[in-house]
């Protein structure tokens, strides 16, 4: 059954995952902006290089809950995306 919870918890998971891996991000956007040139905003290239991400966060949100339990699924969800953030802040700041 699909709870509110397993949404959440997808959602925090994909956040994190694309912060944790914004090299990877980027390219996909830009890959996806050169295919698509009838989009001039580039919003739906956006839309599109996070599919992976929250493909990839429902199938670790599937483990957690499987190995950790219900309650368990939007705690790591959060850690994740607090985790992404701060390595992705970390990684502006040293680049410049």
């Amino acid at each position: 059954m699909l709870r509110p919870s397993l949404w959440a918890a997808t959602a925090l998971w994909g956040l994190g995952l694309m912060w944790g891996f914004s090299p990877l991000h980027q390219k996909l956007q830009e890959s996806w902006e050169k295919q698509l040139l009838w989009d001039p905003s580039g919003a739906l290239a956006s839309l599109l290089s996070t599919l992976p991400f929250l493909l990839a966060a429902g199938l670790v949100v599937a483990l957690t809950e499987i190995s950790l339990g219900k309650s368990w699924v939007v705690s790591c969800g959060l850690i994740a995306c607090v985790g992404g953030g701060l390595y992705e802040l970390g990684r502006r700041d040293n680049a410049r």
